[in-house]
């Protein structure tokens, strides 16, 4: 019988699930910084139309796409991924289910931005923040609950 040493006992294994997790927090919050950048400067800019907002949404959401597809793969050939199991499944349905109260605020924000006659870009970006953060809230969840051994 062999002797583990100090650091192999306090290793804790990450599973390809939570590398995913943070994975998908990285990009999205790279995405999120440079997207709200990029507007923050057209906002300032004075462009109160939506549709010049358009290609910048489409460009982050490709950048967003090849940051998780490149993270992936790497993660991917680092480690083996494995099935989910229920432990996966519980900790995502009890992450989104916390998450979607910031997404219910942000909507309720925008819902309050159109009673008051807020630009409609400003209404629009409500809703956007809200998604970002509510899939944010979600990502955050999930890790605190791998971490926490849900």
């Amino acid at each position: 019988m062999s002797k583990k040493s100090d650091n192999e006992e306090l290793s804790i294994s990450t599973s390809f699930e939570e590398k995913s997790v943070w994975i998908q927090l990285a990009s999205l919050g790279v995405v999120l910084i440079a997207y709200g950048a990029v507007a923050g400067s057209m906002l300032l800019a004075g462009v109160m139309h939506i549709v010049p907002y358009v290609p910048v949404f489409a460009v982050a959401v490709v950048l967003l796409i090849i940051l998780m597809i490149v993270g992936h793969t790497v993660a991917a050939i680092a480690g083996r991924p494995e099935e989910s199991d229920e432990r996966d499944r519980l900790i995502v349905w009890r992450a989104e289910s916390n998450a979607g109260w910031v997404l219910g605020m942000g909507v309720f924000a925008a819902l309050a931005g159109l009673i008051m006659s807020i630009n409609n870009v400003w209404v629009a970006h409500v809703l956007l923040l809200s998604l970002f953060l509510s899939e944010m809230a979600k990502l955050i969840f999930q890790i605190v609950y791998y971490r926490r051994g849900v």
